[in-house]
């Protein structure tokens, strides 16, 4: 890399440069710790408004409602034991010698159906016991054992820990529909208003708690109309509120309790429990694996923490399932580092040799505990996917000779892959973004009805644009358009969309609910392409779906060969191989600036953005993004942009800290960052021009949806580019930063890239040694029994 020596000028003195802990409304921090050992899990807190910690990496940088760095260490404390469960292979429990004759497929399609029966069951009637799974030994089938007990009734088939039932399609919510000029919906899914005497009601109690009354409508909107009546049956239920902690929802119980508060109620277990695996899904968990789980809930002063799971199992409030590792997985397990129920302590589960009481030889498995919710969209999107692959026509592939015989390289093969099969994943930097604009050129020219759908508006602008002429209204579109039917072709009779061809570009981006909701839309017959560079940060809801699917080696894959040009792109792809490399930069494209403290770094900043960057390449700061690990800190995104509002539209922030004119990032629902800028303020209330159209947002939404957005977070700048970026490296950064968070921050430029370093020798570290954290999920699993691995 070429560096250019700024002469030195006086900086202000900087504070502590430590991101601070308190939580922000937005989008949370985005980066991952250069530290090897886990945080505690009861260092958790809520997600940012904007989009939660999404790369399951621990997050040292603030965090919006209640702590960026806290939403991602709530899983930190058994992340690294989970490192190897997102690859264990598929098994299945023995069910007697009646499933021994059925062949493997039939046995799983009828354990799969009693376990949904079971689930069916449970939410109709809470007197049917929860069945659980046998042939477990140690705290494992201490707990699944006290199960029974506590629910009674005969004792269930050994099936029951099976692989999952088929999820039935569920009404999923949709998200935001296309901004319009009236009052913004703050969420796809945001619930109806409380009623005012509800409010009112959860007031008092919270008064009489010592809680904020401020908290009553988010508490009365989390809780329903009887949240009142709840509040005093169960305090603890204060947690289910975002940005609510145990020890301020201890303090509400023993103002409502008074000496009968204690520890070791059973409430306060369950909703810890509850708590633990919802700030686990914030960091992009979709289950915890049980030792994980149980060890989390002592460091939060439970004192029985296997009796709080099974309570949180009872009553619903969580689902446990039962995962066959093979051999390999074992293995790992076995390591330092593996789970006690992948390893040695897992009894005749961890011992491929030993055999159960019916003399089967036995596989080791983990137990994992999830929300309903994220078990549901794992199966459905299991399922859908399989049926995508599945329900594809042979002779369909016929009609594509005409379009692949013309084509070479990458782009040949993509279409081969996609003429002969239902799923196929596409990776590559943003050059190789070409190709998936060739396939879906050539499936219109077949008369197909074929449609792409990016992640930002950004994303669809600049895709649309490699299409040129062919470009076509609807042909582009992006995937909270598409599935709230703002944007496409719209859905048919059934509700599926009317697609041949779905193009899923950013795939790295999709979460397992978005991901769930488009594959189940799709119609029989359609195909499906996930295209995507899988070196970026992972989604910022829970899963990893397509880091996921290519692990499965489930479908077809085509690797791109198409590099990404000049001196930025050469930086880049040597970053995503974990190389930080000296490349030549004769027209100055990648610039370092040096930096001694945090408060250089600002000003460096604001020059780079304001001054040097137009002077030097003609690039306006409306073209320029600075990119900054975290909000809080000395040079977070708070202070870059206050720096740069004062630099480059000064004012008095009339209108909630904003002003006419302002830069923004509007988060309209949680993992979506939208850029605009303020227009106006009325009663009611901010008024935004957005990439999508004119956006007003209530006065109440304004503190959790809009920041300033001069400076962005990696996260909320992913899926999008700009002609150049400062990527702001303070020294408080050093443990905040990746592989992940490098690549896509440095990706972000496209003419010139500014690196304001203050990290010394932990940047060329991270990249080397610092990769994405694991995040526990079990769509690989779910894969594999319905889907064998492609040839």
């Amino acid at each position: 890399m070429s560096t250019e020596s700024v002469p030195p000028e006086s900086t202000e003195n900087a504070g502590p440069a430590t991101p601070d802990a308190a939580g922000e409304p937005g989008t949370p921090d985005d980066t991952a710790t250069a530290r090897p050992e886990p945080a505690p899990a009861d260092s958790a807190s809520t997600s940012d408004d904007d989009n939660p910690p999404a790369r399951g990496t621990e997050v040292v940088s603030e965090g919006e409602g209640g702590g960026e760095g806290e939403g991602e260490e709530s899983l930190a404390a058994g992340a690294e034991a989970e490192a190897d469960g997102a690859d264990a292979e598929d098994g299945k429990t023995g069910d007697g010698e009646a499933a021994a004759q059925l062949s493997e497929a039939q046995a799983e399609l009828a354990a799969q159906k009693r376990e949904r029966e079971r689930i069916e069951r449970r939410r109709a009637e809470k007197a049917e016991p929860i069945d659980s799974g046998t042939k477990l030994s140690g705290k494992a089938a201490d707990l699944l054992a006290a199960v029974r007990a506590v629910e009674g009734g005969a004792k269930p088939p050994a099936t029951v820990f099976a692989e999952p039932a088929r999820a039935p399609r569920r009404p999923a919510p949709e998200p935001e529909r296309r901004p319009q000029p009236v009052p913004a919906v703050p969420t796809a899914n945001t619930a109806p208003a409380p009623a005012a005497e509800a409010v009112e009601g959860v007031r008092r109690v919270l008064a009489e708690g010592g809680a904020p009354e401020t908290l009553a409508p988010q508490t009365a909107a989390a809780l329903g109309e009887d949240a009142e009546d709840l509040l005093r049956e169960d305090p603890w239920q204060l947690l289910r509120v975002p940005g609510v902690r145990p020890e301020q929802a201890d303090g509400f119980a023993r103002a409502l309790l008074g000496p009968e508060c204690a520890p070791d109620d059973e409430r306060r277990g369950r909703a810890v429990t509850v708590w633990l695996l919802e700030q686990a899904a914030l960091a992009g968990h979709t289950a915890l694996e049980l030792p994980t789980l149980t060890a989390a809930l002592g460091r939060q002063a439970v004192p029985d923490a296997e009796a709080a799971v099974q309570s949180a199992l009872a009553e619903g409030d969580a689902l446990v399932f039962q995962d066959a590792l093979d051999s390999v997985d074992a293995a790992r397990a076995d390591r330092p580092g593996g789970t006690a129920e992948n390893g040695a302590d897992g009894g005749a589960e961890s011992g491929g040799n030993e055999s159960g009481e019916d003399g089967e030889e036995t596989r080791p498995v983990r137990v994992l505990v999830g929300l309903e919710r994220y078990a549901l969209a794992e199966e459905s999107l299991a399922d859908a996917l399989a049926r995508v692959v599945n329900s594809l026509a042979k002779e369909a592939s016929a009609r594509w000779e005409s379009v692949t015989a013309g084509a070479s390289g990458s782009t040949a093969e993509l279409l081969r892959a996609v003429a002969g099969h239902g799923l196929v994943l596409h990776t590559g930097g943003d050059a190789s973004r070409a190709e998936p604009a060739a396939l879906l050129t050539a499936a219109r020219t077949l008369g197909l009805r074929a449609v792409a759908a990016c992640h930002t508006p950004d994303g669809r602008q600049r895709f649309t644009a490699l299409l040129g002429e062919q470009a076509a209204d609807g042909a582009v579109v992006t995937v909270a358009g598409l599935l709230a039917g703002a944007e496409g072709p719209g859905r048919d009779a059934e509700g599926a969309f009317a697609l041949d061809l779905l193009v899923l570009l950013d795939a790295p981006q999709l979460d397992v609910e978005s991901a769930a909701m488009l594959a189940e839309s799709l119609p029989d017959g359609a195909r499906l392409v996930l295209s995507g560079d899988p070196a970026v940060l992972w989604s910022a809801g829970p899963g990893r779906v397509f880091a996921d699917l290519l692990a499965a080696r489930a479908c077809p894959q085509v690797a791109s060969r198409t590099p990404d040009p000049g001196p930025i792109g050469e930086l880049v792809s040597g970053v995503g191989i974990g190389e930080l490399n000296q490349v030549e930069a004769p027209g100055k494209e990648i610039v370092i600036v040096p930096v001694r403290e945090a408060g250089e770094a600002v000003h460096r900043t604001v020059q780079l953005v304001a001054d040097s960057v137009p002077r030097a390449f003609g690039i306006t700061p409306e073209e320029t993004v600075a990119i900054t690990p975290g909000h809080g800190g000395a040079a977070g995104t708070r202070a870059l942009n206050a720096a740069l509002k004062e630099r480059l539209n000064p004012g008095p922030g009339r209108f909630g800290g904003f002003d006419p004119g302002d830069r923004i990032a509007y988060s309209p629902a949680p993992g979506r960052t939208v850029p605009g800028r303020v227009v106006t303020a009325d009663a009611d209330g901010l008024h935004l021009s957005c990439a999508d159209g004119p956006v007003v947002v209530p006065r109440e939404r304004v503190e959790q949806a809009v920041r300033h957005g001069w400076a962005l977070t990696a996260h909320q700048a992913v899926g999008s580019r700009w002609p150049a970026a400062v990527v702001v490296l303070p020294g408080d950064a050093a443990q905040a930063l990746s592989r992940p968070w490098v690549y896509t921050a440095f990706g972000r430029a496209e003419r010139h890239l500014s690196v304001v370093h203050g990290v010394e020798q932990a940047l060329p570290k991270a990249v080397a040694e610092v990769p994405a954290k694991p995040r526990t999920t079990r769509l690989p699993v779910l894969l594999r029994t319905q889907v064998p691995a492609a040839e």
